[in-house]
């Protein structure tokens, strides 16, 4: 129970830096093209108070801590205007975007910094492996190199998972400003009911036992872990 709390002690933090950062990229790219919203209202800050929802940053991802499941959270969303951008549509696309590509570049901070840390002996080969570092060979618990084993495998997991093209996730913006005209009416009235599509499928996926993010998002994110560990390795001189 101790290591359980432990290590939610430790994701926690990464998931909040992990989701503040991806809301300000949103509100910073918007405010670049033309919509201040997300300036006006005060969420062009890296303070966690005014990002923070109760539910999906700290409920939801404490339990699945707890639960041994795949930790991930919500901020509340940077309000974006889309008509105040000044294209519209491929506006969207590049505010929706930054999210991830945010989540992105933080993971290979991270890395780097995993691999100046990481202490000797090491093994960056696995994600599974590399987990195992919250301890060293000598069994002392080593916190920081936790804290950035996490923040990459978290942001890495935030960044795709967002990318996925299902109402309200930012692939879905993506995928909006690809589609013909005449279809992107019908898919905005969908970004409308996202949220209750998004819950529907989790819940199928626990009652069925599908695992369907297991199924779509682990793979890439195991690949993405071995780049971002690789480059890991490289800096640690492995």
């Amino acid at each position: 129970m101790f290591d359980t709390l432990l290590l939610a002690f430790v994701l926690i933090p990464c998931l909040v830096v992990a989701i503040v950062f991806h809301e300000v990229a949103h509100g910073y790219v918007a405010n670049a093209l033309g919509d201040p919203t997300a300036r006006d209202r005060g969420r062009l800050t890296l303070n966690p108070i005014p990002h923070v929802d109760p539910v999906g940053t700290l409920l939801v991802p404490g339990v699945l801590a707890l639960f041994g499941g795949p930790v991930f959270g919500w901020a509340k969303p940077v309000p974006v205007i889309k008509g105040r951008l000044r294209n519209p549509r491929y506006g969207m696309m590049a505010v929706a975007a930054a999210g991830p590509a945010s989540n992105f570049i933080i993971a290979l901070i991270a890395a780097i910094l995993f691999g100046i840390f990481a202490p000797d002996g090491a093994q960056f080969g696995s994600t599974a492996g590399s987990a195992m570092l919250i301890e060293d060979a000598a069994g002392d618990f080593r916190p920081l190199t936790t804290m950035l084993f996490y923040m990459m495998l978290i942001n890495v997991f935030l960044g795709l998972f967002n990318l996925l093209p299902i109402p309200p996730f930012d692939g879905s913006h993506i995928v909006g400003g690809l589609l013909p005209r005449s279809m992107q009416a019908g898919w905005d009235r969908l970004q409308q009911v996202g949220m209750f599509l998004l819950i529907a499928l989790i819940a199928a996926s626990w009652a069925f036992g599908t695992g369907w993010i297991s199924q779509f998002i682990m793979p890439p994110v195991e690949w993405a872990m071995s780049f971002y560990l690789d480059i890991a390795a490289l800096i640690a001189g492995n």
